[in-house]
Order: C-alpha cells, then sequence, then structure tokens
C-alpha cells in the first residue's frame, strides 16, 4: 500500500508578517504594548508579556523535541530525558533543586509532547531570578550520572505501568496507533517497556547534547516581569551558550508520510467499562480552517449542549461520558470521539456515535449550535489565560509552533468570522474520511466486538 500524504493542505494560511526565526538576531520587537521578542545572537529567542496587575511569574523554556524526533532504538528518550535532567547539575543536587523552589513556594516541572518538550516554574514576581537560574540550571547543567539514569528507568518503567492501569490513558495511545499506524505519531511518548529497558544512557545523552540546542529554543515569560529584566538574566544564567552565534530554527512544517497499520485496534482488559475512541485524520495546525474545526469540535462534543452529548446521554442515557477532541501536529492532525459505557451498549453507542457523524456531515450543524460552539470557545480562551502559567504557555507555544504571536482578540476576531457554511463544509470533508477506532474493555478478540463498531469503521 502507498504511503498517504497529509490530511490536509495549508489552505487559507496567511503568511506572518512578523516571523520570530527571520527577525534579526540581536533585534527587539514589539509585538503588543504587554508583549515583545528579542532574538539573541545565538538563536535563542525570548518572548515577555508584561502584565503588572499580578503578583507572580511563569517562566518556561520550550524545547523543539518531543518524541517524534526519536529513532526506533531510542523510543520515550525524550520523555526519559526530561525525567533525568532533574536529578542534579552542576550546581546543584537534586534534593537542592527541590528545596530551593520549596522555599518560595513555587513550582517547577517539565512536560513531553509529541513534538515539543516545556521545562517550567511558576513563582511570585520577586523569585524571579531564582525561577530563570533553576529553569536553566536543570535544562543545560544537567549531569546525567549513570545511577541517576539507572533510578530514572526504574521510574519511568513504573509511569509506563501505570499507562496500562488507565483504560482512558491506553486508549488514547491505542487510538494514535490506529489511526497513524506505523508512522512515529502513533507511538506513545512514554516509549515501550522494550525500548526503555535496553536503552543505554551514552544514547540518551547524545540524544540530549544533538538535540537540546538554542536554536530549537523559546524562552517565554509572564507575569509582573519587564523584558529588558528578563534580557539580563537570560544572559546571566546562560553565560557563554549565548555567544555561540546561530540562526533560530522555523517552525516544524512539511506533510506527513502515514500508512495506517490497522483501522482498528483492541486492548483486552478486565475492566468494568468499555472504553471506545473513534475518529479520522484532519487539520495540521498550520491549516487556517483550523478556527472552523474548533467550532465544530465544540459544537460536535465539546460540552453537555453538544450534538453528541445529547443524543448519547441526555437522549438515550448510553454512557456517562462521551466528548469530542482534536490533536494538532505540524503536517497532520485528528478529529476523535471517546466513550465510555457499560460492555452491553457499546454496539448501540457506536451505532448512535455513527448516525450523528453520517448526520453532520451531510447536514451540518445549525446555525444555533454554531453560536454555541463560538460562544464556548470564546469563553474558555479568554477564561483559560486568568493566570500566568496560561499566558506564559500561549507566547511560549506560539512562538516555537508559529514563529508568531496573535494577539488574544486576533484570536476571538478569526473565531467570530467562522459561519455555519464554513463549519459544514469542513464536516462533510473531514467526517467522510476512513475512521479508525481502538477500544480497551473485556474483549478477547475483535470478532467479539459488537457488529456496530466495525461497522463504523468499514
Amino acid at each position: 500500500m502507498a504511503a498517504a500524504a497529509s490530511a490536509t493542505g495549508t489552505r487559507g494560511r496567511p503568511r506572518s508578517s512578523n516571523p520570530g526565526h527571520l527577525q534579526k538576531p540581536g533585534t527587539t520587537r514589539q509585538l503588543e504594548p504587554s508583549v515583545r521578542r528579542s532574538v539573541l545572537p545565538s538563536g535563542l529567542r525570548v518572548i515577555t508579556e508584561q502584565i503588572p496587575t499580578v503578583r507572580s511569574a511563569s517562566v518556561g523554556l520550550w524545547v523543539q523535541v518531543g518524541s517524534r524526533d526519536e529513532r526506533p532504538e531510542v523510543a520515550g528518550a525524550a520523555h526519559y530525558l526530561e525525567h533525568l535532567l532533574f536529578k542534579g547539575t552542576a550546581n546543584r543536587t537534586a534534593a537542592a533543586i527541590a528545596e530551593e523552589i520549596d522555599a518560595v513556594g513555587g513550582e517547577l516541572n517539565a512536560f513531553t509532547a509529541k513534538e515539543h518538550t516545556c521545562y517550567y516554574a511558576h513563582v511570585i514576581d520577586e523569585d524571579l531570578p531564582l525561577a530563570m537560574d533553576l529553569v536553566s540550571d536543570v535544562v543545560f547543567e544537567a549531569l546525567c550520572e549513570e545511577r541517576d539514569f539507572e533510578t530514572e528507568r526504574g521510574v519511568v518503567l513504573e509511569e509506563i505501568a501505570m499507562r496500562d492501569d488507565d483504560p482512558e490513558d491506553l486508549l488514547h495511545d491505542a487510538f494514535s496507533e490506529a489511526l497513524m499506524g506505523g508512522h512515529v505519531l502513533g507511538k506513545p511518548v512514554l516509549g515501550t517497556e522494550e525500548s526503555i529497558g535496553a536503552m543505554s544512557r551514552d544514547a540518551l545523552f547524545t540524544f540530549y547534547k544533538r538535540r537540546y540546542t538554542l536554536p530549537k529554543m523559546v524562552l517565554a515569560v509572564a507575569g509582573n516581569v519587564e523584558h529588558n529584566q528578563v534580557m539580563r538574566l537570560a544572559r546571566k544564567a546562560l553565560g557563554d551558550r549565548l555567544r555561540r552565534e546561530s540562526s533560530p530554527v522555523a517552525p516544524r512544517s512539511g506533510r506527513a508520510r502515514i500508512t495506517p497499520a490497522t483501522k482498528l485496534v483492541l486492548h483486552t482488559d478486565d475492566t468494568e467499562q468499555a472504553h471506545l475512541m473513534l475518529g479520522v485524520r484532519a487539520l495540521d495546525r498550520h491549516d487556517e480552517r483550523r478556527f472552523a474545526l474548533n467550532v465544530l469540535n465544540a459544537a460536535l462534543g465539546g460540552g453537555m449542549s453538544s450534538r453528541l452529548f445529547q443524543e448519547v446521554r441526555e437522549r438515550r442515557g448510553l454512557a456517562y461520558q462521551v466528548y469530542s477532541s482534536i490533536g494538532s501536529y505540524a503536517d497532520t492532525g485528528s478529529l476523535s470521539v471517546y466513550a465510555g459505557c457499560q460492555p452491553d451498549r457499546l454496539g448501540d453507542v457506536a451505532g448512535v456515535i455513527r448516525e450523528v457523524l453520517h448526520q453532520v456531515a451531510d447536514e451540518g450543524l445549525s446555525d444555533a449550535e454554531v453560536a454555541r460552539g463560538k460562544g464556548q470557545l470564546r469563553g474558555g480562551l479568554v477564561l483559560g489565560l486568568e493566570d500566568t502559567s496560561s499566558r506564559m504557555s500561549r507566547i511560549g507555544k506560539g512562538e516555537l509552533n508559529y514563529s508568531d504571536y496573535l494577539s488574544v482578540d486576533d484570536t476571538l476576531a478569526r473565531i467570530d468570522r467562522v459561519t455555519a457554511a464554513d463549519v459544514a463544509q469542513l464536516a462533510k470533508e473531514l467526517l467522510r474520511r476512513p475512521v479508525a477506532a481502538a477500544v480497551v474493555g473485556p474483549y478477547d478478540h475483535a470478532d467479539d466486538l459488537p457488529s456496530q463498531v466495525h461497522e463504523v469503521i468499514s
């Protein structure tokens, strides 16, 4: 079977007039009255949002390295590395790192995704220097000693076991496998017991040194901070590293080459509920139709008034939890539906979901549903930015993924411009695509699943 191209093109993608990766090194630009971006000669981008009405500050160092950058023999390396970097640096022991952040009542943590990793700290504003120093120390000065490598191997294996004990977490990974097949996006961020068990310290350390470079990084800071203050602290924390001249890397792009291995993945588990996730390949994150996709997702399964919630739970009482969600990557994406129900109701649930998806594909959504979806997005966006951590995440991820800054007002305007016709056209395109599905539940073989599950993917 020939490799498939990306699920969509980049129809309507606007070109940024001010992309960060093309900004001249050594310059600073005002993106909004409260938002500034500097590009250092080393290729590191620093973006800040000043919020003088708060008493906190959030620091995030975003690295364009995730699980999709791993070779098969080091599957899970990005996440494993995230653990290991906190185990001690040239300047602090693991205990000292924990004690210093606890002493100021702050938070220091990290997370790994398929296309990036973020190390972050949240403190009161007067402790910004400590937060900057801790984050940079962890990311750049980690020792990655053999004894700590072995200790964290056990921790990561425990995390994989915990994932396997959580049906919903296991289901998400199974659905990615069903939808993305053998592509690296279909592999779990955590890796596997086999890949983690076989990984060597030298292989992980090589991954660290080759991948963690300043041109692939964005330093984002939001809160009661000043841009020049952040720049002084960055120069102090990074020192000689900033003297290596380079240019920022461009955002990820391209077209995913995906050949799905199977359309249905079953994980047999003696659970009280059957867990179902099904969906289609959707838009990459650069596609301007993503605003219409977000409205479609909200109206389809984003809240209690959504079409799926009303049909599956309210009218028929078939499941307690049912929702839709979007996955967004540089070159592809997904639109999926989840439901958890009693095993003897799985067939009915799958049948109703199939009926709803076909109906929306054929007829679109009503003006009222679209209006509610847009309202849900507007409220969720604004209310979700009431803390500095969310603000930091928004500017950091935006710079890393788009090399651009889109203001809240501009985002709200793009949501407002979405019409019912836009949503109907997109639904017609996406919801008629081949469906992949995953099930976790008390079924020994795929043949034991209700016929409606097989009909959804047929």
